[in-house]
């Protein structure tokens, strides 16, 4: 068909897809924002549950400029429609702010009735649409080129790769194909405060060293399977994950360890009240002088000791909640996809429930018009010029052609 676009797609074949492709590729978008959302459906505001352990925070700087206040989801869509929103991804032990006095006597239409402020709640440049050492939003309207961010495990904020204290972005821990070998980043600010890790054997850290291994860990079977893409987080939102607890550290990283000898008796696999460590942990220096990041490998928080000195020295820290299960990225997106599943199968069983009221023809003309709005579909991407955008015209036309076509058949 000349001039109707089609021959955009013989050159440029990767720009068409199926309408296979096109659900699949929904579906993704979906299961990603459920990742990044907790599962929450923003249907009701999350202050009744006080402080929770994690969840998805937004800010909204219309309402406050100053950016020292947090809403849930549910009072982002709800309340601040229309607003201009920073989105925080998720931050631990939050309370929603929405309508408290941070927000001039505008009341959450969800909420409304709430203390004046919430004083454990944490705030920090993210808030205000700042990320990294260098304060720089993100997106980044002056960067050529978006650069993905790292989250902090510590501190929550969120860091370009070249500045985290290192003195090149190949010192950090990734396999060959470039994705991340670490579960966690632990900045080179919050590092000082956590330079108790190095009691620990090198198991903890993630290294650059499976780069050269992991084929031969593959041929002997060995290798640890690497971690499924998550939303990645983090990718952007959730920060990048995780992969080999299995191996050494990498020379940087080496160097952490030199000032502080790991315990040869340290027990890993102890429990009860006898610390893992087999040394006073108490005795650990800050070592402000050096402030270089820690990678983690998969699993590491399930190493740290659980007596009762060690976790009286987390509490003093400020970092007990490494500890808890459910402050991880993982266990936030493994309810999140329980959720979703959930979710899924009860949607499912009321479309089965619906189309199990219908009667014969009633089914039948459900399914023609299905399958005439998949053609409609398809003949549009067919035709569509991939350099142009999607209006809500085309999308207008669309709908316009398949009642067009219905009535001829009526």
């Amino acid at each position: 068909m000349a001039g109707d676009g089609s021959d955009a797609f013989a050159d440029e074949a990767e720009a068409s897809f199926t309408i296979g492709e096109y659900i699949e590729g929904i579906e993704a978008e979906e299961l990603e924002a459920d990742l990044v959302l907790g599962g929450d459906d923003g249907k009701e505001c999350t202050y009744a549950g006080g402080y929770l352990t994690r969840q998805a925070v937004f800010s909204c700087l219309t309402c406050v400029p100053a950016g020292n206040a947090g809403v849930c989801i549910a009072c982002s869509l709800n309340c601040h429609d229309g607003h201009e929103i920073v989105e925080l991804w998720t931050k631990r032990k939050f309370r929603c702010d929405c309508g408290n006095s941070k927000f001039g006597g505008h009341l959450c239409k969800l909420c409304p009735e709430k203390d004046s402020e919430n004083p454990a709640n944490s705030y920090n440049h993210n808030f205000k649409g700042s990320y990294c050492t260098c304060g720089r939003p993100y997106p980044d309207p002056e960067a050529k080129e978006q650069i993905e961010m790292i989250q902090c495990c510590i501190c929550e904020d969120w860091f370009h790769e070249d500045h985290i204290g290192l003195t090149s972005i190949e010192e950090i821990p990734r396999d060959e194909e470039g994705e991340p070998l670490y579960e966690d980043l632990i900045c080179h600010k919050c590092s000082p405060v956590c330079n108790f890790l190095k009691l620990y054997p090198d198991a903890i850290w993630a290294s650059n060293q499976q780069k050269s291994t992991s084929q031969a860990d593959k041929n002997d079977s060995t290798v640890m399977e690497g971690p499924s893409d998550q939303a990645n987080n983090e990718k952007k939102q959730n920060g990048a994950l995780v992969d080999d607890m299995g191996t050494e550290k990498t020379s940087t990283e080496n160097d952490y360890a030199k000032d502080i000898a790991v315990p040869e008796k340290a027990n890993l696999d102890s429990s009860g009240s006898q610390c893992k460590l087999g040394t006073d942990i108490n005795t650990t220096s800050s070592d402000s002088e050096k402030t270089m990041p820690f990678f983690m490998a998969r699993g590491w928080r399930d190493t740290l000791c659980r007596c009762e000195n060690c976790i009286n020295f987390y509490t003093r820290q400020g970092v007990a909640y490494l500890i808890d299960k459910e402050d991880s990225i993982e266990e936030y997106e493994k309810i999140a996809k329980q959720k979703r599943q959930k979710k899924l199968e009860q949607q499912e069983g009321a479309e089965t429930n619906f189309l199990n009221s219908l009667g014969h023809v009633q089914k039948i003309e459900l399914l023609s018009g299905i399958n005439d709005m998949k053609d409609e579909l398809r003949s549009f991407l067919q035709s569509f010029d991939s350099s142009k955008p999607v209006t809500s015209e085309d999308v207008r036309a669309v709908f316009e052609n398949l009642a067009k076509k219905r009535q001829r058949l009526s």
